[in-house]
């Protein structure tokens, strides 16, 4: 009896299948593990943004937010009423102020900080504006430089509860022991979802990339 031959196209047929069927597999394979990730880092966001880390420290740092021809944005103000209060609990001796300015502007947004600290009561000699960058690892950089300076080694950083677990991770490798208190003023409902979602994708890219996502519209670089 003559033994069953395979025919070649038979044989490559099969063998298309098989690789067929692994690059399927790999391919969601690999999605389930970005999905995964994605899912995880944001729910991380969500999670740091209702801390609200109590204790002292060096200095009190507002990340800044738009400013109109001096004037605190709604967001900015925020921002500064939160470290005013902090300030007034005895938080830290200092608060530092940051974010540039743009083409055109009158006051960058940590000058304008400022000017709004030092009117509601805040001595001068205790407010440090850092009148540079437009995102936050820029201006977490600027901070490291003064804290250097002065040797100052801690931080409450005041900024949307979104925002906190990325400010935070960028001050940590930057060398400063770092706290978070966010203001809870930041959006709510499906507003509050698309920038959780946001927030995680710039936290993604820092990880990788150690660079700025460059977020804009909320203070969010």
């Amino acid at each position: 009896m003559r033994g069953v031959i395979d025919h070649p196209d038979s044989t490559r047929t099969s063998g298309r299948r098989r690789v067929a069927s692994w690059v399927r597999r790999t391919f969601f394979g690999a999605l389930l593990v970005a999905v995964l990730v994605f899912g995880g880092t944001a729910f991380r966001v969500w999670q740091v943004a209702q801390v609200d880390q109590w204790g002292q420290a060096d200095m009190i740092v507002v990340l800044g937010a738009a400013q109109y021809n001096g004037d605190p944005s709604p967001v900015l103000r925020a921002r500064l009423e939160h470290a005013l209060d902090l300030y007034q609990q005895g938080r830290a001796d200092y608060i530092v102020t940051v974010g540039g300015g743009q083409a055109g502007d009158n006051y960058t947004e940590a000058e304008a900080s400022r000017m709004w600290l030092v009117e509601q009561g805040v001595s001068a000699e205790s407010v440090t504006e850092l009148e540079v960058g437009n995102d936050t690892l820029r201006s977490i950089r600027a901070v490291s430089d003064v804290a250097e300076q002065r040797s100052w080694d801690s931080a409450i950083i005041v900024s949307d509860p979104w925002h906190s677990w990325r400010s935070r991770s960028m001050a940590e490798d930057q060398g400063l022991r770092t706290m978070v208190s966010p203001t809870r003023s930041g959006p709510t409902g499906e507003v509050r979802t698309h920038y959780i979602l946001r927030e995680a994708a710039a936290v993604l890219y820092y990880r990788l990339t150690h660079a700025s996502a460059e977020i804009t519209g909320h203070g969010l670089g």
